[in-house]
């Protein structure tokens, strides 16, 4: 017997909303880019994650969305104002003492809560040299996310996006972490629809949603250079890789317009048009 799709609550964002949307998405990519030259060997993610963090209520006049977050009454609230995750850790990496080496990756995923609303978004980090299929994997998920995010636009379906994803990252032989997905987002950190990023057509747990103007969502592809299987630790909120190979992931947040989509937080650094239309 096919469970039924749950019921969801989609929020479209009011234009008040989503110039409040755009706001705090420019202030989570100034971050991103505010930190990049402090990114270099010697330097601990503790040290990274108190810059970002006097930067984030100093400079943006902001709050993290990441500090004191609750998952679940079986997690701690998580203790940083940033996630840094090294190497072999795909999501959820918690700053501490390490000290980046030559040849670390990292991903450093941030959540500014400005006014009410929220702008999420991750970019990798390149520590000096890596060999040349670490650094593929860093390039091959920004592109797995590019590729996604040009599929949004109004009357397209929300499974197009991992569909997109799962070719480019097939393609070049790496695999997709399953477990963690994209999220709606806007007043609420995680809001519905949960967006997969590989192919996937189970009717309860990923339903056939048509995309409409004004929904705000994330992408985020978590691509793996070796096996897609994960483990946990540090009490449940980082997650490895599970055959400790390196791992990446970038994520935007987006506002679908009334003709394709606008990404609310892209960078300065980025090839990549803020505005797609179709």
């Amino acid at each position: 017997m096919f469970e039924q799709p749950r019921q969801l609550n989609i929020t479209l964002k009011s234009p008040a909303e989503i110039e409040k949307m755009r706001v705090a998405g420019a202030a989570a990519a100034r971050v991103l880019e505010m930190i990049e030259p402090y990114v270099k060997p010697g330097i601990t993610t503790k040290e990274l994650d108190d810059i970002m963090d006097d930067y984030i209520e100093n400079v943006e006049h902001a709050k993290s969305a990441d500090k004191g977050y609750k998952l679940g009454d079986n997690y701690p609230p998580y203790p940083a104002a940033t996630c840094i995750s090294v190497n072999e850790v795909v999501c959820h990496g918690i700053p501490g003492s390490y000290k980046l080496k030559d040849g670390d990756i990292l991903n450093i995923d941030v959540t500014v809560l400005k006014d009410g609303y929220h702008g999420d978004t991750s970019r990798m980090y390149i520590v000096g040299h890596v060999p040349p299929r670490v650094e593929e994997l860093c390039k091959v998920t920004q592109q797995c996310m590019y590729e996604a995010i040009k599929t949004v636009h109004p009357g397209s379906n929300i499974r197009d996006i991992g569909d997109a994803i799962e070719k480019v990252a097939h393609k070049a032989g790496f695999t997709i972490v399953e477990e963690y997905c994209g999220h709606g987002i806007g007043s609420g950190f995680h809001e519905e629809p949960s967006i997969l990023h590989y192919h996937n057509y189970n009717n309860y747990f990923n339903p056939s949603i048509i995309v409409q103007e004004g929904m705000c969502f994330t992408i985020e592809p978590m691509i793996n250079l070796g096996k897609k299987k994960i483990k946990q630790k540090n009490g449940g909120w980082t997650v490895t890789t599970a055959d400790k190979k390196p791992t990446a992931q970038y994520e935007h947040t987006l506002l679908v317009t009334s003709n394709g989509v606008e990404v609310l937080t892209l960078r300065k650094d980025e090839d990549f048009p803020r505005i797609i239309t179709h």
